[in-house]
Order: C-alpha cells, then sequence, then structure tokens
C-alpha cells in the first residue's frame, strides 16, 4: 500500500491528522502527481476548508486535464458554496473527463435545478435514477422537476416510489398532497397531507396543504 492509499484510508476512517500528514508526504515523494492533491482537496472539503480545497482540486487540474475526480470535488465545494453556476461547469468537466457515476449526475441534476434550468435537471435525475434505481433522493428530484414541467401525473408515479424505497419521506407524502390536490382532488390530497405532518410534526407546507385541503372538503 503507497501513501496515498494509507492516506486514503486514514481519511475514510476519519483520522484527518494522520490522514493530512500521509498526505503531505505523498506530495512530497512525487510532486507531480495528482492524485495526493485531490486527495488533500477531499480532505480540506471535509473540514470546511473550502478555498484551500479547491486550491488543492485546482493544483490536481493543473497536473492533469483528465483528472474527473478533481472537477468532481471542485463542483461539490462550489455547490455547497452556492456558486451552482461554477459548480455545473466543473460537473460538465468531470462528465467530458469519463466520470458517468449516478452521483455525478445527481449533482449535475442538482446544479441544473438550483439554476432554474427543470428540463436539464429533468433529464439529468433521470439518467442518475437509471443508473442507480434505488438513489431516492435523485428519484424525488426527478419527480420534482417532473412537477416543475407540467408532468403532474408521471411526478405522483415516482413520488409514489419515492415514499415505497422511504417511508418516512415527508416530502414525498407532501408533494403527493399537491400532486392529488390538482389531480384527483381534495379528498385523496388529504392523507398524504397528514401522512407527511405525521413524520414531520413541524412540516408548515404540509400544514398549509391539509389546510386547503380540509377547506375545499368542507364548502
Amino acid at each position: 500500500m503507497d501513501t496515498n492509499q494509507q492516506a486514503l484510508q486514514e481519511l475514510q476512517e476519519g483520522n484527518m491528522e494522520e490522514a493530512a500528514r500521509l498526505l503531505n508526504q505523498a506530495i512530497e515523494e512525487e510532486p507531480d502527481n495528482p492524485v495526493a492533491y485531490i486527495n488533500f482537496g477531499n480532505l480540506l472539503a471535509e473540514l470546511g476548508e473550502s478555498e484551500k480545497a479547491l486550491r488543492f482540486f485546482e493544483k490536481g487540474i493543473e497536473l492533469d486535464s483528465s483528472a474527473a475526480a478533481a472537477y468532481y470535488g471542485a463542483g461539490n465545494v462550489l455547490f455547497n458554496e452556492d456558486k451552482f453556476a461554477e459548480a455545473l461547469t466543473m460537473y460538465q468537466q468531470a462528465h467530458k473527463a469519463g466520470l458517468d457515476d449516478s452521483s455525478l449526475h445527481y449533482m449535475l441534476g442538482m446544479a441544473y435545478f438550483q439554476s432554474g434550468r427543470v428540463p436539464h435537471a429533468m433529464a439529468s435525475f433521470k439518467r442518475a435514477v437509471e443508473l442507480d434505481s434505488e438513489d431516492t433522493e435523485a428519484r424525488f428530484y426527478y419527480a420534482m422537476s417532473m412537477a416543475q414541467n407540467g408532468m403532474v401525473e408521471e411526478a405522483v408515479t415516482e413520488f409514489h416510489m419515492v415514499t415505497e424505497q422511504d417511508s418516512e419521506h415527508a416530502d414525498a407524502y407532501f408533494n403527493l398532497g399537491v400532486g392529488y390536490l390538482h389531480t384527483k382532488g381534495a379528498a385523496q390530497a388529504l392523507p398524504y397531507f397528514e401522512q407527511a405532518i405525521e413524520i414531520e410534526p413541524d412540516h408548515m407546507l404540509a400544514h398549509n396543504g391539509k389546510k386547503e385541503a380540509s377547506k375545499l372538503l368542507n364548502e
């Protein structure tokens, strides 16, 4: 096991100080190896040191312009700082560099979604779900994108799949309530708002939905 691999193992076990020491050593041993810089960027990102993390990812890219992991790591840092357009560019570069897993497409979808580019987001979430059908959050946002694109009935189907995968997903139940309120009526919507509230008693949107559905039923 080389120094980089040792550092990665320490990082995975949460031993940040030892991981940092080993990564410093790895950089001293092989200053032109991008892997240590990328791993150090991941460590710094984990510690919330965003600016420093970006510098290490940028160094990794400088050493290897096809280092998909560096683009992806930089994208995550930028996304967490609400710099969605910049994050999107990094995720696109990661994809061009050969990264094509469900996590990347999920983050691409989130960056598009947060940027208001909902049709692009829907396509990315669709791909994420195709690559990992058990990715509940990707499916949830796929459904959200559908709903925002006016595909309410299709969204309802996906929200039901989310609740099958995660019976405690309050937001999915809330959105089912909204979907049924628009397609089937208040009587069918009300139980979903109530289910969301049972899971998350402070879910204000679900309380408002329940209030609206109850009002419609009493008219």
